[in-house]
């Protein structure tokens, strides 16, 4: 396989960014021979459309192996994935669920690219709701994909065998991607996490559109903290791809300590039967007890305009992606398919133009949600179907599957699925979503219903960032903390300077103290290193009260992080507290700081 990547024009290492999977060290030749030993027990063969030959796969294993051997640092080794249908992977044919669409691509990708370049190994392409319409998983002529626990049940669609194939363990994780819910709802249905980043934040070049404007590749994985760890391994701009979007100077780096989630009215839970809405309810209240603040929010908005993506002219989108194609009338086009894009023909131009102003009105809405509040959170779905349900309604059920999934991408959200409990005996999981380049946000809140957190520091380096040391009143829990949470902050971990600076008790308002560099007489003085984002650090600046100034602090591992210091001159005028070792103690061995 082809696995040559650039952005911005010059070729990336993915050892700039490392990242680790919450998985066994394993070597990728073992791994691939548990993969290939699940596949022999043809457990939903229907998931998968192509699979790449065992041979090739061993032999990819045991060049992975070798590299690792010798040093190179690949943060995806020892895993392998499967990659939906509808986007190209060098030397298997693409599909989209259609055989007489198949042409065969002579590159990758580049969120294939990226994840190869980090040792994971494509086992093969995962079947797919055709031309990725749907959410049912039961629109392909490669056959229904049946539910990996229950096979009376649909999967969920359209990326229905990318989720069966994580569900089963066949794979570590598996890209999919996402219109209108297809990274959310399978991921619900199967218990599993299903990431859906923001628009453009992960290249779409390779991928067939379903919807250009609002398409984009997920991840499935079984644990968000795998997910993460894909997914930032897939962050970056690609300059051939004209969807690409860069992350923004001030894209948070971590949710509030406290963060408000907004949480709908019982009466907006449409379509959920009462042990929905009770587990629903459960749900938020987990997360308020976990420190969330829950705030009731309207989203009559949003489930608004989730209607324009099939029942307005929006749709006309989906006949410029393969609308000439099915026109054809290939005998191989799924009927439900065809039908919807092939509606699309004849949609005037100035409709259209009509409802790309009311989804503005929408958006504009939807601004108003996410200034009171740092995420949402809603049911994934509405409802775990049978197959012969679906075959009895399959638009009405479809519909009401995207109910809280259709909107996002209209609407330039991302949003974190992740299971939570069971109702009426299956899988009921509820989705974080937050505003473009939140994606940060969302997955802390999410973290706060597994109880784990995220601070892998690899995970939060894939978007900007600048490192900053903080040894008093700006230290997790004191005064002037909330200064780097409002701008998005995230906290590393605790850390100690060269053993060359004195501290002093300044008489400010609030207490805080100096750090003076006295590379003769200082010694060690603990701290916190935070991440900020770099526009983040400008306002930081500004509002820097005298007699404080940044410049570099040494720590005592040899590196240099910005920090905060202390001219000795006006360093003199506290109390000296060298002796404490850092503020914490000085505060915590009862010493009062001094006032004004």
């Amino acid at each position: 396989m082809d696995t040559t990547a650039r952005r911005g024009g010059t070729t990336t290492s993915v050892q700039e960014r490392p990242v680790v999977l919450e998985t066994p060290a394993v070597s990728a030749t073992r791994r691939v021979e548990a993969t290939l030993a699940s596949l022999a027990l043809r457990e939903r063969p229907e998931a998968w459309i192509a699979l790449r030959p065992p041979a090739e796969l061993l032999a990819e294993a045991a060049e992975v192996d070798a590299r690792v051997q010798a040093g190179e640092v690949l943060p995806l080794a020892g895993t392998v994935f499967g990659v939906k249908d509808n986007i190209d992977v060098a030397g298997l044919s693409t599909t989209a669920a259609c055989p007489s669409f198949a042409y065969q691509p002579t590159v990758s990708a580049p969120a294939v690219v990226r994840l190869v370049q980090a040792g994971a190994i494509v086992v093969g392409k995962t079947n797919m709701d055709q031309f990725a319409t749907g959410l049912v998983g039961t629109r392909s002529p490669y056959g229904v994909v049946r539910n990996a626990h229950a096979p009376e049940r649909i999967s969920g669609g359209s990326s229905s065998g990318s989720a069966v194939a994580v569900a089963l363990g066949t794979v570590d994780f598996a890209l999919g991607t996402d219109t209108a819910g297809s990274g959310r709802v399978p991921a619900a249905l199967h218990g599993i996490v299903g990431i859906k980043p923001t628009l453009g934040l992960v290249p779409s070049l390779g991928v067939v559109p379903a919807a250009r404007s609002y398409d984009t590749v997920s991840v499935f994985a079984p644990t968000l903290a795998a997910a993460e760890a894909v997914t930032a391994v897939l962050f970056g701009p690609e300059a051939a791809d004209p969807s690409s979007r860069p992350w923004p100077t001030d894209a948070p780096l971590a949710a509030p300590p406290a963060p408000k989630v907004g949480v709908p009215d019982e009466a907006q839970l449409l379509h959920l039967s009462p042990a929905r809405v009770q587990r629903f309810t459960e749900t938020a209240e987990q997360l308020r007890q976990a420190g969330a603040t829950l705030v009731p929010v309207d989203i009559a908005p949003l489930l608004e305009a989730a209607t324009l993506l099939y029942n307005g002219a929006l749709v006309a989108e989906r006949y410029a992606a393969v609308g000439a194609f099915l026109a054809t009338q290939p005998a191989d086009a799924d009927p439900v398919v065809s039908s919807i894009i092939l509606g699309a023909q004849d949609v005037p131009a100035h409709e259209l133009v009509a409802d790309q102003g009311r989804l503005a009105g929408f958006a504009r809405l939807a601004r108003a949600v996410f200034a009171e509040v740092d995420t949402l959170l809603l049911p994934t779905t509405t409802e775990n179907p049978t197959i012969a349900e679906v075959q009895a309604d399959p638009v009405g059920v479809n519909s009401r599957l995207g109910t809280y999934t259709n909107f996002a991408n209209l609407l330039d959200l991302c949003g974190v699925a992740v299971p939570a409990g069971e109702a009426d005996g299956a899988p009921f999981g509820v989705t974080v979503l937050a505003p473009a380049f939140h994606d940060r946000v969302a997955a802390d809140v999410a973290h706060l219903l597994d109880g784990k957190g995220s601070n892998d520091v690899a995970v939060v380096g894939a978007q900007p960032s600048l490192e900053l040391v903080v040894v008093g009143a700006h230290l997790a829990g004191h005064p002037l903390n909330h200064q780097l949470t409002e701008r998005g902050a995230r906290l590393v971990g605790p850390v100690r300077t060269a053993p060359e600076y004195r501290l002093h008790a300044l008489p400010t308002t609030p207490p805080k103290p100096g750090l003076v560099h006295d590379a003769a007489w200082g010694t060690a003085i603990a701290g916190e290193k935070w991440l900020l984002p770099p526009a983040g650090l400008g306002t930081f600046l500004a509002e820097l009260p005298e007699p404080m100034v940044l410049g570099t602090v040494r720590l005592d591992d040899g590196s240099q992080c910005t920090g905060f210091l202390c001219p000795s001159e006006a360093a003199e005028t506290g109390r000296e507290i060298t002796s404490f070792g850092g503020w914490a103690a000085y505060l915590e061995r009862g010493s009062t700081p001094m006032t004004p």
